[in-house]
């Protein structure tokens, strides 16, 4: 009888974790795309950074996904802010467009 019971918790717990379960939240993937922007920087101003990042509000564009227009100007921008030139502005680019 104990096998039984247990038999039927270890099945309605292994139910009840759903793909969604594992499904990264908004806010990991918001961790994550900081993060990556964030890569180059250091101590307190990787700190700065990383508040300000983090805490931003999603424009409505971007809450229903950033089209490849509007990820172009903010990659641009970031390329700018970091005043990149040819080849490193050109890695730069290539990583930001793909999202990495």
């Amino acid at each position: 009888m104990k096998k039984l019971i247990l038999s039927v918790a270890v099945s309605m717990f292994a139910a009840s974790l759903t793909p969604a379960a594992f499904a990264a939240t908004a806010q990991q993937n918001k961790m994550k795309d900081c993060n990556a922007s964030a890569a180059d920087k250091k101590g307190d101003e990787r700190k700065a950074f990383m508040k300000e990042c983090l805490s931003a509000k999603p424009a409505a564009a971007e809450a229903k996904g950033t089209t490849q227009q509007e990820k172009m100007k903010s990659c641009n921008k970031e390329a700018g802010d970091k005043a990149l030139k040819g080849d490193e502005r050109k890695k730069f680019m290539s990583g930001c467009l793909k999202g990495g």
